[in-house]
């Protein structure tokens, strides 16, 4: 258990409908602010399906901060590699959400820990994150967990 009493720790099936619903708080504060782009349904409507398939599948991690049974964040994450092209193994980590009256806690920080643990576990050497420009918060978290900008990605409307 942690100093806060939320333990992180990976995801059973029995924690499928906390995470569908933490993802879909994080479309909606996150890419509904910062992406017209994407479908906010997309959790209510695939999520399930989606979640369920990576918690059998070795290259994908499912972690969740659960408090008492309370599913309060999750985090997910993606080994790829190594190819020709890219010779090393990455973990990517794909998304993390940490309710709001949990946060400043610690919950995201054991969460990514874990995230790096895992990944050093399957021999990645190196790990990725994307966040949105516009979110200055999850930019300065990262950057206070040891990511750091590597590459920009520019789009235009057409």
């Amino acid at each position: 258990m942690s100093e806060n009493g939320v333990v992180v720790r990976p995801a059973t099936v029995a924690d499928l409908n906390g995470i569908v619903a933490c993802s879909s708080a994080l479309f909606a504060e996150d890419a509904g602010t910062h992406d017209l782009t994407l479908n906010l349904n997309w959790p209510a409507e695939h999520g399930l399906t989606r979640f369920s398939k990576a918690l059998s599948d070795p290259d994908r991690l499912m972690l969740v901060a659960d408090d008492g049974g309370r599913i309060v964040g999750h985090l997910t994450g993606t080994l790829f590699g190594p190819t020709t092209m890219r010779p090393v193994v990455v973990a990517t980590l794909g998304s993390i959400y940490v309710r709001p009256t949990y946060r400043g806690r610690k919950v995201g920080v054991n969460l990514v820990e874990e995230f790096r643990a895992w990944a050093r576990h399957h021999g990645a050497q190196y790990a990725g994150v994307t966040a949105y420009a516009g979110n200055e918060a999850a930019v300065r978290f990262y950057e206070r967990n040891g990511f750091s900008m590597r590459s920009v990605v520019l789009e235009t409307s057409l």
